[in-house]
């Protein structure tokens, strides 16, 4: 059956590809289970056409990742769950999450790899955060709606990519922004979150909720509790929890430890930052409370995750 994504690209677009990539010397790094991105010089992103049968070990990265398999099937688990990848199935694996690869005999697919910070303070985006905190698998048959313009998307960047095209990672961030535009509407207007009021109800709930997540993006760091995020939307705090779980799929608290984290991950690129003002900063009312919160959450220390962001690293472990 033909590929439903990036038909066009050839066995001679391919070899090219291959070609650049050898040129590039590309290949995923580890430091114990952290993967160290490496972007082209003066870049955030990269995508990468892979066709090795090997396995990539138990990784994360602070970059997001979406894998698209072109030819046979791609194995992936995200935390617990293992997802089984079609060609041109899309998976979305958010940053920061551990995950395993795991390879057929043959085959091939496009990785891609990318920085969202460039976006993630773009007003609206916030909405999306808890959505797409959370692994996404978009098919044919799951997301009907969108799952053509999502993968036409993909296509631009991967063309864009492999060009050399003035302005080209410009061009890919651009479509970038209409992949996550398009997964958002999608979200709000065919989901449905929402479903069992009026749809100007639902607008005026959703506005509300963006007011909420605004609030965060400006707040994490403070002392703030429930009862006063669920004033700022206007609802008691029960219906506001209600809504909250119903929108995010996530507990308030849960979010608010998750928003925490990721502004940590940021500080600790800092080396001028002491682990205790990293903490702090990041919203944390102790360094215990930090230390713990964050070992739970990555595997490793606040220490230990500054040590693999800034030390060598040496190429990532692969099962045959």
């Amino acid at each position: 059956m033909k590929n439903a994504i990036l038909h066009n690209l050839s066995e001679d677009n391919r070899r090219k590809i291959r070609l650049r990539q050898d040129t590039e010397r590309f290949h995923r790094v580890v430091n114990g289970n952290y993967e160290l991105v490496k972007y082209l010089p003066g870049s955030s992103i990269r995508i990468w056409y892979n066709v090795e049968n090997i396995d990539f070990s138990t990784h994360w990265h602070p970059a997001f990742e979406i894998i698209i398999p072109l030819e046979n099937t791609y194995t992936v688990r995200v935390s617990n769950e293992e997802y089984l990848l079609h060609p041109g199935d899309i998976l979305i694996i958010p940053a920061g999450e551990l995950h395993y690869l795991m390879a057929p005999n043959s085959g091939s697919r496009l990785i891609y790899l990318f920085d969202s910070s460039i976006i993630s303070k773009l007003n609206g985006f916030s909405y999306l955060i808890p959505y797409i905190s959370q692994p996404i698998l978009m098919s044919q048959d799951t997301h009907s709606q969108i799952y053509t313009e999502e993968a036409n998307l993909l296509e631009k960047m991967c063309e864009e990519y492999f060009s050399d095209n003035n302005l080209r990672e410009l061009a890919i961030y651009s479509h970038l922004l209409n992949f996550f535009v398009t997964l958002g509407r999608y979200r709000m207007n065919v989901e449905n979150t929402f479903s069992y009021v009026h749809q100007t109800k639902q607008k005026e709930l959703i506005d509300k909720l963006n007011i909420v997540f605004d609030y965060l993006d400006q707040h994490y760091m403070e002392d703030i509790t429930l009862e006063k995020v669920a004033s700022v939307a206007g609802f008691s705090k029960f219906h506001f929890s209600r809504l909250f779980k119903q929108c995010s799929g996530q507990n308030f608290y849960d979010f608010l430890c998750f928003k925490r984290i990721k502004s940590a991950e940021m500080l600790l690129l800092n080396p001028d930052l002491t682990i205790t003002e990293i903490a702090l900063q990041s919203g944390f009312s102790s360094l215990s409370t930090f230390n713990r919160t964050f070992k739970r959450s990555k595997n490793c220390t606040p220490t230990e995750y500054r040590d693999l962001c800034s030390k060598g690293s040496h190429p990532l472990e692969m099962n045959p």
